[in-house]
């Protein structure tokens, strides 16, 4: 009986890795289709590369992140929550506030409760800028339109 050998896959090493920039538009796009996008291209699911346990990700820029859209009832309905630690420390805020309050930090969140809660997941994280307004200071990097 021949054995058959299995097929050779490849992993991918840190210093092959060429990490590209882009910017994304928010503006009308619903919060969580956009943050899963971003999230796949942080993780670096969008390139034939794609290692698990490798950061092959890109860094991405958020443009108009204040214009971001909920769906349905979602402004009012939905709340962000957060305790500080000592007894009568818990704070709901709607995220109609919030997004009046700090815009980008609802996509901020959005995008980093789907990416993975290791170190990994914490480094690739940083690769996320984002801004409330149409303008960011990355234009050195010459980021690339990311189309949805």
């Amino acid at each position: 009986m021949r054995l058959l050998r299995a097929q050779q896959t490849h992993s991918a090493n840190p210093a092959e890795v060429n990490r590209r920039w882009f910017v994304v538009d928010a503006e009308g796009q619903p919060l969580g289709r956009v943050a899963s996008r971003i999230a796949a291209v942080l993780r670096g699911k969008h390139t034939p590369l794609y290692t698990p346990h490798v950061d092959t990700g890109d860094f991405v820029v958020v443009i108009n992140a204040e214009k971001v859209k909920l769906t349905g009832a979602k402004l009012d309905d939905k709340f962000y929550y957060k305790h500080s630690g000592i007894p009568g420390g818990f704070r709901a805020e709607p995220y109609r506030k919030l997004l009046d309050r700090k815009p980008e930090f609802a996509l901020e969140k959005a995008v980093k409760g789907m990416l993975p809660k290791t170190p990994l997941g914490r480094k690739m994280h940083t690769k996320l800028k984002v801004y409330a307004g149409p303008t960011h200071p990355h234009a050195a990097q010459k980021p690339e339109v990311l189309k949805f």
